[in-house]
């Protein structure tokens, strides 16, 4: 992939991040070298994306036991801060399930692993979770390019961003198109621009100029109109927590998408990785969906674009039931109907 930008990296004791608030102006990285610095960058979008979150929350977790080993703290003690920091760092943003499947990955590790080693036994896992998830992006986009084998001209429709600036390979949903702009397969790309934060027009549109796919950025109001006039093909997108039943939460606006697909008989997928599934609830109506500050819809940029002081409900997030969803893209090939069996079965083969 011919991407010129990285999500994070892992430089000897310091995670780097791209922050992604500033693209595509500006290129910042930010140097984290504590726990509270990495959650502070999740929760105000300078690493975004369920896959990249994941990796930045295990690197944290190294950083949480870097620092409380330079304290000297021990035995309980040590425990203790290592939990609480864990808790600490999964409530920095609650709907995305692969931040506290990461945290609990480390904690895990930690409590089954003697003193000694658990710096260097949490620094290999977390090393392990990032090689892991690049791997896991070649899978799914070989996964979803399948899926359309016998297809060319192809217009697709996506929503958000879920290319290499959301994960630590090639991407998830974008993965996908990565995959079918390679093998010749696609006549366009039309982006969603994603509404308040706008990062299928900063990160998508970004990502999609520089790998040189055939595209057109569009407000995320004439999805409708695009689909009734150019002939979408397909819709695919990412998602941050699944449930059992195949229930999804994904970026606000993904919702709308799936009612405008079944209305204009396009399938709608999701791409996501094991680690995006939470088996652990039976349906969406279970997932916290996150409220942000309502100045990310009452301003842009720095401008107010609405009276400074009206109520605004802002949720970062929407859920798709199921019912509307023709496949779900994963590592292992792709799940369909009925999603409760098929997600069963996909949770035996990890």
């Amino acid at each position: 992939m011919s991407n010129k930008l990285w999500s994070l990296k892992w430089d000897k004791d310091t995670l780097i991040l791209l922050d992604q608030t500033k693209l595509p102006q500006t290129i910042t990285y930010l140097y984290c070298k504590t726990m509270e610095e990495t959650a502070n960058a999740i929760r105000r979008l300078a690493v975004r994306g369920a896959p990249a979150i994941g990796v930045a929350a295990a690197y944290g977790m190294v950083l949480a036991l870097q620092n409380e080993l330079k304290e000297n703290l021990t035995g309980d003690e040590l425990k203790q801060a290592f939990h609480k920091a864990g808790k600490y760092l999964a409530g920095a943003r609650p709907t995305a399930v692969n931040l506290s499947w990461a945290v609990g990955e480390m904690l895990s590790l930690f409590d089954r692993t003697d003193e000694k080693n658990a710096l260097k036994n949490l620094t290999v896992r977390a090393k392990e979770i990032e090689a892991q998830d690049r791997k896991i992006c070649e899978k799914m986009a070989d996964s979803g390019a399948e899926l359309f084998k016998d297809r060319t001209h192809l217009n697709i429709l996506t929503h958000c961003n879920t290319g290499a600036l959301a994960t630590a390979g090639i991407g998830t949903a974008f993965g996908v198109i990565y995959r079918l702009h390679e093998e010749g397969r696609i006549e366009c790309v039309y982006a969603d621009e994603t509404r308040p934060l706008l990062q299928g027009a900063r990160l998508t549109g970004t990502e999609l100029m520089q790998n040189e796919i055939p595209c057109r950025l569009i407000t995320d109001n004439m999805a409708a109109w695009v689909m009734a006039q150019k002939k979408i093909d397909a819709v695919i997108v990412g998602a941050d927590r699944i449930a059992s039943n195949g229930d999804t939460a994904n970026k606000v606006g993904t919702y709308g998408l799936a009612v405008l697909c079944a209305y204009h008989h396009i399938p709608f997928y999701i791409t996501a990785p094991f680690s995006t599934f939470d088996f652990s609830i039976s349906s969406g109506d279970e997932i916290d969906i996150e409220e942000r500050d309502p100045d990310e819809v009452r301003k842009y940029g720095n401008c107010y674009a609405a009276p400074e002081n009206i109520p605004v409900f802002n949720p970062a997030f929407d859920v798709t039931p199921h019912s509307l969803i023709t496949g779900i893209i994963t590592e292992k090939g792709v799940l369909r109907p009925p999603f409760e069996d098929a997600i069963k079965q996909f949770e035996r083969s990890l």
